[in-house]
């Protein structure tokens, strides 16, 4: 369902840098107090990226067979200040619970402590932060499928050769993680090491770039570590550009997201790994905080590796 086109979304207010949107939708009855609408906002961190909207879609989806709820997202358009300024503005709304993918890890701590302060449940989706001024934090294991990754990258190179890592947001945690725990494991393989580190933001343009000027400067490398396959995607259309065939030089991703089918399918892309939006597991907790219930501290969604064994079997996350 698009975020966009959906008939039931009212447009509250537009300003620099962000766009709210709210959902009030009467398809059945709501957990808690009939009578009290809740609000639920998501501050997201750049909706340019086609697996964040997805994510926020999911919890609007969701969210909208429930009547009592206000659903109210904003867009950072990947800039953490941005972010920061939409979350006091939430808090200045005053949402009933929070939800948040944080861009930065660190810079972004005392916001969220803002809102801990003023009793609003904190959701971190996906990225965590270096307090522990949230409620709970949903998230496949990063660190095992960073690990994962590199040894599949181990197996295909047969132990020698030099990896082209393409990290995401240097300041979010989920590339902190898929980055150190890829270089730790590594250690295992001395004839293997990465090459070269790109930050490309977890977006394809910035792949496709970052990619181009390693050709120009004739740096080498044998496989592909993309912490995105939307940065896959990019390294791939880089490649084709100048006539190097993706088949040849192993590549693996993380998302699982169709075009990463697409790609294993024909042997454009080695392997992915599934990153649940965790969408389903978000609106579960919301629904939870406001009967009273106690919540983890921590929800560990399940991730899958997939390769051509595979790969008809594990249906894209979106």
């Amino acid at each position: 369902m698009s975020l966009i086109s959906s008939r039931w979304l009212t447009m509250l207010m537009s300003a620099a840098g962000m766009v709210y949107l709210v959902l009030l939708n009467h398809a059945q009855a709501s957990p808690g107090n009939p009578t009290k609408t809740v609000t639920v906002g998501f501050s997201q961190d750049n909706l340019a990226n086609d697996w964040r909207l997805a994510q926020v879609e999911g919890v609007q989806k969701r969210l909208s067979h429930y009547p009592n709820i206000r659903f109210v997202y904003t867009d950072a358009r990947g800039s953490t200040a941005q972010q920061i300024q939409d979350i006091e503005d939430l808090i200045l709304r005053e949402v009933d619970i929070l939800v948040a993918s944080p861009r930065d890890s660190r810079a972004m701590v005392p916001v969220f402590e803002h809102a801990r302060s003023k009793g609003i449940p904190v959701i971190l989706l996906t990225r965590m932060i270096e307090s522990d001024a949230f409620t709970t934090f949903i998230a496949p294991d990063d660190a095992a499928i960073a690990r994962d990754a590199a040894r599949y990258i181990a197996s295909q190179l047969k132990g020698q050769g030099r990896v082209l890592m393409l990290q995401g947001i240097p300041t979010a945690s989920t590339a902190i993680i898929r980055t150190e725990a890829f270089v730790d494991e590594l250690k295992q393989y001395p004839k293997l090491r990465v090459v070269a580190t790109k930050s490309a933001n977890y977006l394809r343009s910035n792949a496709i770039k970052a990619v181009e000027e390693l050709i120009q400067q004739k740096v080498s490398f044998d496989a592909i570590y993309a912490q995105s396959d939307s940065m896959a995607s990019g390294a791939r259309i880089a490649l084709m550009k100048v006539g190097i065939d993706p088949a040849g030089i192993p590549t693996v991703g993380i998302d699982y997201i169709p075009e990463a089918r697409e790609a294993i399918r024909n042997g454009e892309q080695s392997a992915s790994f599934t990153y649940p939006t965790c969408a389903k597991e978000a609106v579960n907790t919301i629904l939870d905080i406001m009967k009273g219930k106690r919540v983890p501290r921590t929800i560990h969604v399940p991730s899958q590796q997939v390769t051509r064994n595979n790969v008809e079997q594990v249906e894209p996350i979106f």
